[in-house]
């Protein structure tokens, strides 16, 4: 199963598409320091199938590569972060606010 994930500035927001059709999205709020994720939401029909693994890795290298701190208040990415240290750098304040 192909998921493209885009990031839809104008709602905040990570959406992530199967076939054309809405899978689930990561809510986001971002300054120019910081990127907060707040919110990840999948459809039941899609749970289970990767959709959430890829909206928390579009918006953690979003945040890599704009080169923002993190705070991870939605459970899922806190989740996803602890489970992949790749995205767990110093850098990173997750749960925290940023310095």
């Amino acid at each position: 199963m192909e998921i493209e994930v885009r990031d839809v500035e104008a709602n905040s927001r990570f959406e992530a598409w199967v076939a054309g059709e809405f899978a689930g999205f990561a809510a986001y709020q971002r300054d120019e320091r910081l990127a907060v994720y707040p919110h990840t939401e999948v459809e039941p029909r899609f749970e289970g199938k990767g959709v959430g693994s890829a909206l928390a890795r579009a918006a953690l290298e979003d945040a890599r590569n704009r080169g923002l701190a993190v705070r991870a208040t939605c459970q899922f990415i806190r989740g996803w972060m602890a489970r992949h240290p790749e995205y767990a750098d110093p850098a990173r304040r997750n749960g925290r606010a940023a310095d």
